[in-house]
């Protein structure tokens, strides 16, 4: 760690350049984009008080305390929803109240589909097997890092990401063979670009030849969009992939990307249901990305300045 920087000005730096990692981690192991940046917030927080010129590995850190945070979410959900699932002690049912509550009006939109979708594959896991899933199988981090985190042995660990592996491959529909490594490298790049509107950096993960297609829900229905080569699709991503808007990677399936709508400033992330607007399908080969095919709801999201 550079020793000439203030704490201050380590803190700045590594908001910066981890912060997009930090949210797509929590959301792949909790499934929720609010909660993944409060718990990425948090981990910050933490960091903030911590004598950061002691921390050899930054990124290695704030990974440790968000995964901790995030089981501590994901177990303190599962007794909430084992809670609902039975009927209060005055014999009414806690679901069917639950269900009044929410508004009629309330549309289907690509929103409720995909998380409906995500939800389902990921209430498979218990905690233990989703966050060892995650950060073995996905982020690479090595068992016995694991094993702290969960507060259980290395071998348990392994069967844990093991059991889960296998749950959710019987989930997921077959896909083409992409090197998992390779698709979280390009992953990563992808969304840390966005994330810092660095277009020279997207354009890099992009391949020469690559191409975009849009399709659009909704009503009133809008025509196909159609981008060819590096700086068309780079610069269109922006326009609605850009600083302000939230990206992250599915968890489980083929190689996904979802994209959220900026909350509003004087918010907190919790404090509004972020509403996914875009859900981009990516075809990766040689390290980049050479097919984008997006499904967009024009009505969740309205790009800066328009």
């Amino acid at each position: 760690m550079d020793q000439s920087q203030s704490p201050s000005d380590h803190i700045t730096e590594a908001w910066r350049r981890h912060r997009p990692y930090l949210v797509n981690l929590g959301y792949q192991i909790i499934g929720d984009v609010g909660d993944a940046e409060d718990i990425a917030q948090e981990a910050f927080l933490r960091l903030s008080r911590a004598d950061v010129n002691d921390i050899d590995d930054v990124r290695g850190w704030l990974t440790v305390v968000t995964s901790r945070l995030c089981l501590d979410q994901v177990r303190s959900a599962r007794t909430r929803h084992e809670r609902l699932s039975h009927p209060s002690r005055d014999g009414r049912d806690t679901e069917a109240v639950e269900s009044q509550s929410m508004d009629p009006a309330d549309r289907v939109t690509l929103d409720d589909e995909v998380r409906s979708a995500l939800m389902e594959v990921l209430q498979r896991l218990s905690p233990g097997e989703r966050v060892a899933f995650v950060l073995h199988d996905v982020f690479k981090v090595p068992f016995d890092e694991i094993a702290e985190t969960v507060g259980r042995p290395v071998g348990t660990c392994r069967q844990l990401a093991r059991r889960a592996r296998l749950k959710v491959q019987a989930a997921a529909p077959p896909v083409a063979e992409v090197s998992r490594d390779e698709h979280q490298a390009v992953m990563e790049k992808f969304i840390a670009a966005c994330a810092t509107g660095d277009l020279a950096a997207l354009t890099a993960v992009l391949d020469p030849g690559v191409w975009g297609a849009a399709t659009f829900v909704g009503e009133p229905p809008l025509p196909p969009q159609v981008n060819r080569g590096t700086d068309a699709v780079a610069t269109n991503l922006l326009r609605f992939l850009g600083p302000g808007a939230t990206l992250v990677g599915a968890p489980v399936g083929q190689p996904v990307l979802l994209g959220y709508a900026p909350r509003p400033s004087a918010l907190r992330a919790s404090a509004h249901r972020r509403r996914l607007f875009a859900v981009l399908v990516l075809t990766v080969r040689d390290g980049r990305v050479l097919k984008i095919e997006a499904t967009v709801d024009p009505s969740a999201f309205t790009p800066s300045g328009a």
